[in-house]
């Protein structure tokens, strides 16, 4: 198979009905490690929304257990690109978003904005560092797989093309991001957690390189100190010189889902789609009494 031949399968499919093929030859064939960075950092951006990174810290998955926190939430998603919707695996793991997610008191416009990091922010990550920029064919299906998935979270009035996820991504951002210092320790969490996965004294470098790639907006809400221009730009350099490199390697012949990803480190000995996650007890460790609501309202993760 030549470099570019799986393009060419993608763009004879219809972007709409074939939306699933599409979606899983995207990121699981073309580009597995760019949408595993780009909804890392897409679920990240979500804590500078005080609302939501305040629940993060309260609750304490992402602070006490951030490891088993990132494994579950890369399981759950991921089953449903691999299984499909429909299948058993997919409905499973759908069903145990639910189970936890509806024990929040989270407002659909929160959750709305969290589905509309997952349609966005791949995009921009894979224009901007992937071996190629993502085409509309799968640009659109990403818009079909994650407004399938919204409706099955209970997520109400979801954008209906890129354009409006992106409009209501960069509006949403600009009317709530802010500090909170649950947040912060939230953030904090995760970037140790990132650079726990390569040896220690690697990590002040790792947690420099990582803030590099965030933008100004992100560094202002958690309070970080910007890193420098050269700073900046040597390591997105770096980043869309792996892209280039990527392209002139073989295409992938085998799929690559999250379940293989040597950053998963919490299930060596295999796990049950259905005992991922929390369970949480209402009035405990961060946990509301559950009100009763008519659509699931909390973030995917």
């Amino acid at each position: 198979m030549k470099r570019f031949e799986r393009l060419e399968r993608i763009r004879r499919l219809d972007p709409e009905k074939d939306a699933r093929e599409i979606y899983r030859l995207s990121a699981a064939y073309e580009f597995p490690w760019d949408y595993t960075r780009a909804l890392e950092l897409a679920l990240y951006r979500t804590y500078a929304v005080p609302s939501i990174g305040r629940l993060l810290a309260e609750t304490a998955e992402l602070t006490d257990r951030t490891q088993k926190r990132y494994d579950d939430t890369a399981l759950l998603l991921d089953t449903v690109v691999e299984h499909g919707f429909d299948s058993d695996e997919g409905r499973t793991a759908i069903r145990r978003i639910n189970q936890m997610h509806r024990s929040y008191d989270i407002s659909n416009e929160d959750m709305r904005y969290v589905l509309c990091t997952f349609v966005v922010m791949p995009k921009r990550w894979i224009d901007a560092y992937g071996w190629r920029r993502l085409s509309r064919h799968e640009t659109v299906a990403s818009v079909v797989h994650y407004s399938t998935l919204g409706r099955h979270l209970g997520i109400e009035d979801t954008p209906k093309t890129y354009e409006e996820f992106e409009a209501f991504l960069d509006a949403y951002e600009e009317a709530h991001f802010g500090w909170d210092p649950g947040a912060r320790r939230v953030s904090d969490a995760t970037l140790n957690l990132m650079a726990s996965w390569y040896p220690r004294p690697l990590a002040p470098l790792l947690r420099l390189a990582t803030r590099a790639l965030l933008d100004d907006s992100l560094l202002q809400a958690f309070r970080y100190e910007p890193p420098s221009a050269a700073t900046r730009a040597l390591v997105r350099r770096a980043v869309r010189a792996r892209g280039r490199l990527v392209r002139l390697m073989p295409p992938r012949h085998a799929p690559h889902y999250a379940r293989q990803n040597w950053e998963i480190k919490g299930y060596p000995n295999g796990y049950r789609i259905a005992d991922l996650g929390t369970h949480p007890v209402p009035g405990v460790k961060g946990c509301p009494v559950r009100q009763e609501r008519t659509s699931a309202s909390a973030p995917a993760e």
